[in-house]
């Protein structure tokens, strides 16, 4: 590929102009583009607006399993076998308990995670007061996930100092009734606009490999543009047993590093964040996913645990990046790592989650 595509797609995103469906493609499986400049060409883009900043997100798993929805991704769902601990919403002392630790390990943003279809008023006015709590405690920007909404419900989040409520597309809209069937693509839309109109940011994003093409990936791209989303996690499915997608198709490090670049042409001013399954899926290449996202998850995703945060806070500082934090995380960049990485998708007690 002739140095003038790797440019020139740099430059449409820069000035703020949407790829067209072609060049999108080209991105994702073109053999003839190089991943190296491709990614020089998505770091172009994320050092304007991010510099060489890295953000930290740790998830809390507030309240796990008992959940009557039937998407075939997560471990939670109520079709799902796999072998969880389900336990109803976590009393405040353990999620402030939860909150400080975040803090301490460098988290720049605290999300805190609920299964289930969506909360009732009661709920909503618990939860109102769970986020002012942990404001007032802690320097943290705050984010919750907690399924469906409408507008009292985001008003009252948003007075709260509810910092972004995440609720992700996961998939196009064509694709969506082939991952989910207990609530449409619609559902989640009318939840996002329900939080754009009371002004509260919002972060939304994708699953990828599910057995999706690459068209369903360019469309969720481009929705998330058209929806304005603040912040965007890139998620790479992973095959926990007991899910519903029994045999999902193998997902290349190549290919995952393909859609972080496109992810970041299309929505250049967005934060783009390595989600669930890096190190899954990236493996050797993970770090160099940090040239097109600027932020991700430390340590732990749906039910399944990931690396530790000293490895991970020391594999951005080793590439060069600086991590952008309201705390102090000197004790943790100096402390050893208990062992090497956490064995992947080991279940655990769950308390973070990411695939929501």
């Amino acid at each position: 590929m002739k140095p003038s595509f790797y440019e020139n797609i740099a430059e449409l995103s820069l000035q703020g102009k949407v790829l067209t469906d072609a060049d999108c493609d080209t991105v994702l499986s073109a053999s003839e583009v190089e991943l190296l400049p491709l990614l020089n060409a998505a770091y172009k883009i994320r050092k304007k607006y991010y510099q060489n900043k890295v953000q930290l997100h740790v998830l809390n798993n507030a309240q796990n399993g008992l959940c009557p929805e039937d998407c075939h991704y997560c471990a939670q769902a109520k079709t799902a076998t796999t072998d969880i601990d389900t336990y109803a919403l976590k009393p405040e002392s353990e999620i402030l308990a939860e909150a400080e630790r975040a803090h301490q390990s460098g988290a720049y943003r605290y999300c805190i995670v609920m299964s289930g279809r969506g909360p009732s008023p009661k709920r909503v006015e618990q939860l109102a007061g769970l986020i002012q709590s942990v404001k007032a405690k802690y320097p943290l920007e705050v984010c919750l996930s907690v399924g469906l909404i409408d507008e009292t419900a985001a008003k009252t989040l948003k007075e709260a100092g509810l910092d972004r409520l995440n609720h992700n597309l996961n998939t196009s809209k064509s694709f969506y009734p082939k991952i989910c069937t207990t609530h449409t693509y619609q559902d989640r839309m009318d939840t996002l606009q329900a939080a754009q109109t009371v002004g509260l940011a919002s972060c939304s994003g994708v699953i990828v490999g599910m057995g999706e093409e690459d068209a369903d990936l360019i469309r969720v791209a481009k929705e998330l543009r058209r929806l304005e989303v603040a912040s965007i996690p890139v998620n790479f499915y992973l095959p926990i047993d007991g899910n519903q997608i029994k045999t999902p198709p193998s997902l290349t490090p190549e290919y995952c590093l393909r859609v972080l670049c496109l992810y970041r042409f299309l929505n250049p001013e967005a934060e783009i964040r390595v989600a669930a399954g890096r190190e899954h899926h990236l493996r050797g290449m993970e770090v160099m996913s940090l040239y097109p996202a600027n932020s991700m998850f430390v340590e732990g995703y749906l039910n399944a645990t990931g690396k530790a945060t000293t490895r991970t806070l020391q594999m951005i500082q080793d590439a060069g990046f600086s991590i952008q934090t309201n705390g102090d995380i000197s004790e943790a960049l100096h402390t050893e790592p208990d062992g090497v990485l956490l064995k992947e998708l080991e279940l655990l007690r769950p308390r973070m989650e990411s695939n929501t």
